[in-house]
């Protein structure tokens, strides 16, 4: 695969489908509540980017020594290979559904040695990582000027490693796969400051030991209105999880600017 530059990546984002940068919500601002007997279907669709870095404990594969992983934006664009991040969000009167979905592959590789008996030592780590967030909800408040939903729902993740080295003419390869399956809770705040400007947060809450110990992501971006179906958002999202089973160990919190062009249909 081939490394994407920053405006690429932006640009092809929406191939894939843990909320993103989705502060177009209902891109209009109205001046009153619709009327409950005449529901409204929204949707909208969010590519997104996400200068995130990583904090975390990880063991890459069953029952390996837990490593202290700390990198900055700067240091994982380096070893990109290919990324993708998209929300989607949709109502139908006060009923919504919100869909985020991320997927990031990164190979790091290094030389070692030349070491005793074995020579130069070759080694590459290659890790993907996909999270895909579902939520449905009830808008709760609808003043026209603020909106307030409340959402449950699921995030699912899973990661692939592979390592291999190459020493004394020989190689070899070690591979690992594992995912699983958090609940949650969150909400979703949206306040228009005018016609053109607006505020959202969104956050949640899970995992409640089912599949992770704990999970949490937030969301917040300031957005503005280009038209009636197009809407720049940029913001702030940090998205973070606790797992610890069968061997393997997967703690981390990304977190990062966001950019987000939403198109509302």
């Amino acid at each position: 695969m081939t490394r994407l530059s920053w405006s690429l990546l932006f640009a092809v984002a929406v191939v894939l489908g843990g909320g993103g940068a989705s502060g177009a919500d209902e891109l209009h601002a109205r001046g009153e509540s619709e009327p409950e007997s005449a529901p409204k279907a929204v949707f909208q669709v969010t590519p997104y980017a996400w200068a995130s870095g990583l904090a975390g404990d990880v063991s890459p594969f069953r029952r390996v020594p837990t490593v202290r992983v700390e990198k900055a934006f700067a240091d994982i664009f380096e070893q990109l290979e290919v990324a993708g991040f998209v929300n989607l969000y949709g109502r139908y009167g006060r009923w919504v559904l919100s869909a985020d979905v991320m997927y990031v592959n990164l190979t790091d590789s290094e030389t070692f040695g030349p070491l005793p008996y074995i020579g130069a030592t070759d080694a590459r780590f290659n890790t993907a990582q996909f999270s895909a967030t579902l939520a449905g909800g009830y808008r709760a408040v609808d003043t026209g000027r603020f909106t307030f939903d409340v959402l449950g729902g699921f995030r699912h993740w899973h990661l692939w490693n592979k390592l291999e080295v190459s020493a004394a003419g020989r190689q070899f390869t070690v591979k690992s796969d594992y995912g699983w399956t958090d609940p949650l809770v969150g909400a979703r705040a949206h306040v228009h400051l005018t016609d053109a400007f607006s505020v959202l947060a969104q956050g949640d809450i899970g995992g409640f030991g089912v599949g992770a110990d704990s999970t949490w992501q937030l969301l917040v971006t300031a957005n503005y209105k280009m038209s009636e179906r197009l809407a720049l958002s940029v913001g702030y999202k940090a998205l973070s999880v606790d797992y610890d089973a069968d061997g393997h160990v997967f703690q981390s919190t990304l977190s990062g600017p966001v950019a987000g062009l939403t198109l509302r249909f």
